[in-house]
């Protein structure tokens, strides 16, 4: 990867340029928040002609190395009001890569209410007008685009929800199906493109070779043994492709550890109607496809395409975090209707765990009753159509909340928290409160020491170690997001001595450069730095590293709370 596309929006021009110094060896998240934080205003409106949208390919994005298509979408966001990375699977990544594009930077406003769709090939971008798209949901929009362009072009776009600038909103991607089951959910950044006019991204590839490592021998052999550690591991290699991500509604059920009902206990009773066991029983018996990769190149295959009671297919990348906000955090076990609920947050455009954990805040706050699937899927629909209330709902959970009058809101610089209740896996909890992104597992995925046990043992229960097992998985997962790699591939490389060692080894010889092991934790070190230097401009204090006060209240079953103090808390503010 070897330049920088400038796209502004408002003139409708488009420039490369050599990326400088501050840019040579960084790729995903590292590259994005990099950029974010030299070129905008902190201080902006997130939908004002200041702000940028980023995107950016892994640093091993394009090549042969296993699970390293990702992407990492970043801008101000329009939810938390601080500095954003959002992370997707989908086409898009390795399409930049053998483009030679290390990053997309999207600027300035148009004046004009008319939507572009832009065209990007080896020969530059072309600007074409996106009226016929505009109103359409994502499954329109990707299957027009894939009549016009051909079945092999990636697929960048937003619904109605990023026509609104909701602040729920998320950039859809097409799958390698044709499916929008992809998200660049959290952060509202579908509100951004929206911002921006611009409707969908056509990435095409077409001409362009594959990667070539400046070592292609050495990079080989690495990535073969890489490939091997991914599979071999029971959770990578096993659990994963079986049952997707909803392998963990048993787990962490059974750990105490689901959040119900607004955070109120840590057990549903009906989580085994909604389970990874339960799906896959039903993809099999309806003939869907229980493993399948989010983009080429996955190994670890936990995507699946989930069909309804007919056999038609109704939703695919069907995640854990999805299955909790729309069961067991709000009462519904059944799991055909939070497929439904999926489908439409695809469509529509919207990050499904703030979305599901608004339709809580709706039940709340008496809207509809807990439990109430009909309930929920028709306040889905009304964001589609533009409803004052669907607006509501699509600006998500703390907008929710406090539009209903409700106290008890669980969110973190304003973005909802995920599916892991704090107070029974603390080491997740330390990363809600302290990651610049707002309430975000991905940013540091204290479950696995907490409860699967991979990469250390832990006590999900007690404060003891849990600082830094937040802290060092805060690092680690910002170096797997500048390499483009899928966070799964941490479970097998916590628990081997020779993982880290393979993505050093594999940047190495992809750029023909000679980093160390603590040259590459730099990257991570140096990515969290940026982004807490960039919330500090915008007015962020350490008083917003801190979870809600509703979460002092005791959890069952096991009668825990969060009882970290402020200054353990404020002891995550330095990775050095």
């Amino acid at each position: 990867m070897n330049k920088i596309l400038r796209i502004d929006t408002k003139r409708k021009e488009f420039s490369y340029s050599d990326p400088d110094d501050r840019h040579a060896i960084l790729g995903g998240r590292a590259l994005t928040s990099r950029i974010v934080m030299d070129e905008v205003p902190p201080t902006c409106h997130p939908l004002s002609a200041d702000n940028k949208l980023v995107i950016a390919p892994g640093l091993l994005s394009g090549t042969t190395a296993a699970n390293s298509g990702r992407l990492s979408v970043g801008s101000k966001s329009p939810l938390t009001g601080g500095i954003k990375e959002s992370n997707a699977g989908g086409l898009v990544s390795q399409k930049l890569a053998r483009m030679g594009i290390q990053a997309i930077i999207i600027e300035d406003k148009p004046q004009e209410e008319d939507y572009s769709l832009i065209h990007i090939t080896k020969d530059g971008v072309a600007f074409l007008p996106a009226d016929d798209l505009v109103g359409m949901t994502n499954s329109e929009v990707i299957n027009t685009l894939w009549k016009r362009f051909g079945e092999k072009v990636g697929v960048a776009c937003i619904g109605p929800a990023g026509e609104q600038r909701l602040t729920g909103a998320s950039i859809q991607l097409a799958d390698p199906k044709g499916n929008p089951g992809r998200a660049a959910g959290r952060g509202g950044l579908g509100a951004v493109m929206g911002s921006k006019k611009i409707k969908a991204m056509v990435i095409d590839d077409a001409g362009c070779e594959r990667v070539k490592p400046a070592n292609k021998e050495a990079f080989s052999e690495v990535a073969k043994k890489w490939a091997k550690l991914l599979t071999s591991h029971p959770v990578s290699g096993e659990g994963l492709p079986a049952f997707g991500t909803a392998i963990l509604v048993n787990v962490v059920n059974e750990a105490g550890a689901m959040p119900t009902k607004n955070f109120r206990t840590g057990r549903f009773d009906r989580a085994e109607k909604i389970s990874g066991e339960m799906m896959a029983e039903l993809i099999e018996k309806r003939g869907g496809i229980i493993k399948e990769g989010c983009h080429p190149g996955c190994v670890i295959k936990c995507s699946q395409a989930y069909h309804d009671k007919n056999g038609d297919y109704l939703t695919s990348g069907f995640e854990y975090e999805t299955v909790w906000a729309f069961g067991a955090h709000c009462l519904i076990d059944d799991l055909d209707a939070i497929a439904e609920m999926d489908r439409l947050c695809d469509d529509i455009g919207l990050d499904t765990i703030d979305a599901g954990v608004a339709i809580g805040m709706a039940m709340e706050g008496g809207l509809i009753e807990w439990g109430d699937k009909a309930g929920a899927i028709d306040l889905l629909n009304k964001v589609r159509t533009g409803d004052p209330v669907g607006k509501i709902i699509g600006n998500g959970a703390a907008f929710t909340g406090q539009a209903l009058g409700v106290d008890r809101i669980p969110v973190v610089k304003k973005q909802a928290l995920p599916a892991y209740d704090p107070r029974a896996v603390k080491g997740v909890g330390v990363t809600y409160a302290t990651t610049p992104m707002g309430a975000d597992h991905t940013a540091g995925y204290g479950v696995c020491q907490n409860i699967l046990k991979v990469g250390g043992d832990v006590d999900a229960l007690k404060k003891e170690g849990n600082i830094d097992v937040s802290k060092n998985l805060q690092v680690a997962t910002a170096v797997l997001d500048a390499a483009g790699l899928c966070i799964f591939v941490a479970f097998p490389v916590l628990d081997s001595e020779e993982g880290f060692g393979m993505i050093v080894d594999m940047i190495n010889a992809r750029y023909g450069i000679n980093l160390t092991a603590d040259d590459v934790l730099a990257i991570g070190i140096n990515t969290l730095e940026t982004e807490k230097a960039f919330n500090r401009a915008a007015g962020f204090t350490k008083h917003d590293d801190r979870l809600p006060a509703m979460f002092k209240e005791n959890l069952e079953p096991h009668n825990v709370t969060w009882d970290f103090s402020d200054d353990e808390l404020d002891s995550t503010l330095s990775f050095g």
